[in-house]
């Protein structure tokens, strides 16, 4: 119960967007997290992404207690991350979240897009490590749907869903091998999963590095706008 009761101090003021991490941890991907009311984190071989419920000391040393020696958390969210004696802040950036536009209308034509399933998920993995979109490990691909495009048998490019929570799922993992660049595959995934996300009722969003501003104009070219900056940090225990 006292753990309840530090989470709910914030009451209803905090929008699910803010703390995305969370929302999902504690939703549609809790089968697949690990940890309390305080502070939750994906399991290790699905996704480094954690968050603790709010920004009491109390939630940040409940995350604190998730992390073992060695091991590190992503954190993304809206407010300035708190971090609990024991962890250092290895990295820190700041991103941007950007929401589709509800009169958006993404192609959801597939053409020689293929749905990836566990057999894909070595060359995914292999993808996403050459090309780092984000933190990508052996079991990410199970968080949702992902899709991609071949060529010549080899996987060309791919993108998919990452967090989910009632309304929203976010546009995640897009990358595409150098050798096959310049072909519009990202832009072309990118519309296919949006599509997808929007025919089940749910609003498509996605996060960027602020720096990256050749992502941000394709996104703005699909239609999604930037809705806030969030900050991003790699907590580590030592």
């Amino acid at each position: 119960m006292r753990a309840q009761a530090v989470c709910e101090r914030m009451g209803g003021a905090v929008h699910p967007l803010d703390r995305p991490v969370w929302s999902s941890l504690t939703t549609h991907h809790a089968s697949l997290s690990e940890g309390n009311a305080l502070a939750r984190r994906f399991a290790r071989d699905v996704n480094l992404f954690g968050s603790a419920c709010d920004d009491t000391p109390e939630a940040a040393v409940a995350l604190a207690e998730l992390v073992r020696p060695g091991e590190s958390v992503f954190v993304a969210q809206v407010p300035g991350v708190v971090i609990a004696p024991g962890l250092v802040e290895a990295k820190a950036a700041k991103g941007v979240q950007m929401v589709a536009t509800r009169n958006t209308r993404f192609d959801a034509s597939e053409g020689d897009i293929e749905l990836l399933t566990d057999a894909d998920a070595p060359e995914m993995l292999a993808l996403a490590t050459l090309t780092e979109p984000g933190p990508f490990l052996p079991r990410t691909h199970v968080m949702g749907t992902f899709r991609g495009i071949r060529v010549g048998g080899r996987l060309a490019a791919m993108a998919g869903e990452r967090l989910r929570f009632p309304g929203y799922t976010e546009v995640s993992g897009v990358c595409t091998h150098p050798d096959f660049r310049g072909r519009g595959f990202a832009r072309r995934l990118s519309s296919v999963v949006a599509a997808g996300i929007e025919a089940r009722g749910d609003q498509a969003f996605l996060h960027a590095w602020k720096s990256n501003v050749s992502a941000i104009s394709l996104y703005e070219g699909l239609g999604f706008t930037v809705r806030t900056e969030v900050y991003v940090a790699v907590l580590k225990r030592p």
